[in-house]
């Protein structure tokens, strides 16, 4: 027999089955393998298909920095010594001067007292490991790139009147594969 003849000796049997199905109701209801147009396949090999896939995620980073604070004569971190040295600047001047100096030795005292006594201030704070910075914390917000391999369908080889078929799928079907049959005619 040619392979012309199987071929169509096999669609016409699929034909006549199908017809023979579809014109009793009862094929349904009995368990057999013929569904009108589809009939069952066995599956022969599952591959899944597999893909790399980068995902990004936000990772937050902190740090402490710190910033110098100003210690020039006005600095709120040394207006107490500033204010004391002023202040005996200023008595000490009014003692040495005379008339119309005692003015400008007060103003003089002042001036060289409150420099002294922020000096006096800086060194002893030195001395002392007391810090003259501002700490505070910064954060920033960057990305980590990783990949992940995710399985996007399966590859199915299955087999039909003793042709093997391959087709992807978006899930495993198992052990059978229902499959569409369409029979049409050949010209002679």
């Amino acid at each position: 027999m040619s392979r012309f003849h199987r071929v169509f000796a096999a669609a016409a049997g699929l034909a006549l089955a199908s017809g023979a199905s579809l014109a009793d109701p009862s094929s349904y209801a009995s368990g057999g393998r013929n569904y009108g147009d589809f009939d069952v396949a066995q599956v022969v090999r599952v591959e899944p298909v597999r893909r790399q896939v980068r995902v990004s995620e936000p990772v937050r980073e902190c740090w402490e920095e710190s910033q110098p604070i100003s210690n020039g004569p006005f600095s709120s971190n040394h207006i107490g010594g500033t204010l004391i040295g002023g202040a005996i600047g200023t008595v000490v001047g009014n003692q040495i001067g005379r008339g119309r100096g005692k003015d400008v030795a007060r103003v003089a005292g002042a001036i060289l007292g409150g420099a002294i006594g922020h000096s006096v201030s800086v060194d002893r704070a030195r001395q002392q490991g007391v810090e003259t910075v501002h700490r505070y914390e910064r954060c920033d917000v960057h990305y980590r790139d990783s990949y992940v391999e995710r399985v996007e369908g399966y590859d199915v080889t299955y087999e039909y009147a003793g042709r093997e078929y391959v087709t992807r799928m978006p899930y495993d079907p198992g052990e059978r594969i229902r499959v569409r049959v369409d029979v049409s005619p050949v010209d002679a």
